[in-house]
């Protein structure tokens, strides 16, 4: 599957999304955003490719280890890396193609706005996912 950024300089593919789609509403990501979620799924680094822009990244550390990366030019987030870890976090909707996935899951529904009605059935978590 094919994505790129709003300005479409920088463009990347992912062989397989390698996690269930998930909504996030935590506050980073709400304001890294500008929305009151972010959806997001796991793909090993091994199944993302940059095909262009990769120099036009800029990158913003969140949180000690969390790694935000984003085109220079429009400000899309692209992508976040955590330390010690083979995942990257793909923001789904830059996706330029359906990845024949809907969402499962919302994480950090302590964080959500009161002003948005949440009519999803899909299962929630205050924090994080247990771990199974």
């Amino acid at each position: 599957m094919k994505g790129s950024c709003l300005c479409g300089q920088v463009a990347y593919e992912v062989s397989a999304l390698d996690s269930p789609i998930q909504h996030c509403s935590c506050r980073s990501c709400r304001k890294a955003h500008g929305a009151a979620f972010n959806t997001s799924a796991a793909v090993k680094k091994s199944n993302f490719l940059w095909l262009r822009g990769e120099l036009l990244l800029s990158e913003f550390e969140s949180s000690p280890g969390i790694v935000r990366y984003f085109c220079s030019i429009c400000g899309s987030q692209l992508i976040k890396r955590k330390d010690n870890s083979d995942h990257l976090a793909l923001r789904v909707a830059s996706l330029d193609e359906d990845p024949g996935q809907v969402p499962e899951l919302r994480i950090w529904c302590s964080h959500e706005v009161p002003w948005l009605d949440y009519q999803s059935k899909i299962p929630r978590y205050s924090e994080w996912k247990p771990a199974q």
